[in-house]
């Protein structure tokens, strides 16, 4: 039935056609964060977003905000940053800190988190499994910023960043778009709602119908990324 809401059980890892689920709402409820139904979902074009204080909330909204890399924006005091080598970037090293950080950060109207330590544990158990990687910036060696997502396929799937210096996680994301372009094939970032952030660098909406269509497109392509850790070497 279109713009039902369904409820999950814990055993069954499936979700209903994101289609069909309502534009502003979550599609589904319940269920539980194991790798194969956050896997199951992300393939699905749905993620998972909630709080401590309510059920897990599974969502697939409509627009769906996301960057295609050929339209990214770099203003030009970023420009001159970037040349600036403010910051060494790193993958994968910290991403327990980094998840952790995103989740402890203070953020603008916001009273709370919606990184769970639930969450923490799911997504550290994908990036052992190769699967959720994290950006890091470092100054003197100390992390001071970064974000994290998910890669399936030739897609990649943005989730949260932090910075504790000024424009960290701003230098680490465009290099790492601007790497992107040069050595792989991911060509869409999925930033999943709207940002100021993330419009500054060109990011814009797109209809959820848009939005699967290009997913299912990738899924199945394996990007050419090998070795995340020598991303920046």
């Amino acid at each position: 039935m279109k713009n039902k809401i369904v409820f999950l059980n814990g055993n069954e890892i499936s979700f209903p056609d994101p289609l069909y689920g309502p534009k502003d709402k979550p599609i589904a409820i319940g269920g539980d964060l194991k790798p194969e139904r956050i896997i199951h979902a992300y393939k699905s074009g749905i993620f998972p977003w909630y709080d401590s204080n309510s059920p897990i909330l599974w969502w697939s909204p409509d627009p769906r905000f996301v960057l295609l890399i050929n339209n990214l924006h770099i203003s030009k005091s970023l420009s001159k940053k970037l040349k600036k080598n403010l910051f060494a970037l790193t993958v994968d090293e910290s991403f327990e800190d980094v998840i952790t950080n995103c989740a402890e950060i203070k953020r603008n109207n916001s009273t709370g988190t919606w990184i769970t330590s639930e969450m923490i544990k799911a997504y550290v158990e994908l990036n052992k499994m190769g699967l959720a990687h994290s950006i890091e910036a470092r100054k003197d060696g100390k992390l001071v910023g970064g974000f994290y997502g998910v890669c399936i396929g030739s897609i990649f799937f943005g989730e949260s960043m932090f910075h504790i210096e000024e424009d960290a996680s701003k230098y680490a994301f465009a290099n790492f778009v601007l790497k992107l372009k040069e050595i792989s094939n991911i060509d869409i970032i999925d930033c999943q709602v709207y940002t100021d952030y993330l419009a500054s660098f060109g990011a814009t909406y797109i209809s959820r119908t848009q939005y699967i269509k290009l997913l299912s497109e990738r899924l199945n392509i394996s990007n050419k990324i090998k070795d995340w850790k020598t991303l920046f070497h």
